[in-house]
């Protein structure tokens, strides 16, 4: 079994939103599996789907971004998931707007959704999609900026990276990460 999680933040407010770019990707990611998530335990929302002969759970906390590793770590246990079939996908800063960047392992890189993922799995070694969202251009605060939305340029460019980055997460169900990375980490 597979657990896929998108970090973000419940609530209209933040739909659309940079810092919950997770989500679009585990919505992408239930259409294309023809599976709603309607499942609400664990914090969290989820739906369990199947791609092959492989069962894949998608996740999207209700925590709130800083505490998602809480509803991470729920469903881990409760339905007894190793880290090395986890894949947690999130915004990034530090990657210009719609590149995506396949890690295996890594530091929260001043991300408080990772930061909290790894306190509450007690291990750096989980995979990631991370999804560029750019830096902001001028003195804007960084909560102001990720909590902002898209430009309509933007938009588009990052309606493509929601695709290549669902793409990336079924194709990592039936290959080897390395193999994924290799493929998107272009």
């Amino acid at each position: 079994m597979k657990l896929i999680v998108g970090l973000g933040n419940p609530g209209i407010k933040y739909a659309g939103t940079r810092h919950n770019i997770g989500f679009d990707v585990i919505d992408e990611l239930a259409d294309q599996l023809g599976v709603e998530l309607s499942e609400a335990k664990h914090k969290g929302v989820y739906a369990i789907a199947r791609k092959g002969t492989e069962k894949v759970i998608l996740l999207k906390p209700l925590t709130y971004m800083n505490l998602s590793g809480e509803s991470i770590g729920e469903v881990m246990r409760y339905y007894n998931i190793d880290t090395d079939d986890v894949m947690v996908v999130y915004d990034d800063l530090d990657l210009p707007h719609g590149k995506i960047r396949l890690r295996q392992k890594g530091s929260a890189g001043g991300h408080n959704g990772i930061k909290s993922t790894i306190e509450h799995l007690g291990t750096d070694q989980f995979k990631r999609v991370r999804v560029g969202i750019g830096r902001p251009d001028g003195p804007v605060k960084i909560v102001d900026y990720v909590l902002g939305r898209f430009s309509d340029d933007e938009r588009n460019l990052m309606n493509e990276a929601v695709k290549k980055s669902a793409a990336a997460c079924l194709n990592a169900i039936d290959h080897t990460f390395i193999d994924v990375m290799n493929q998107f980490n272009q």
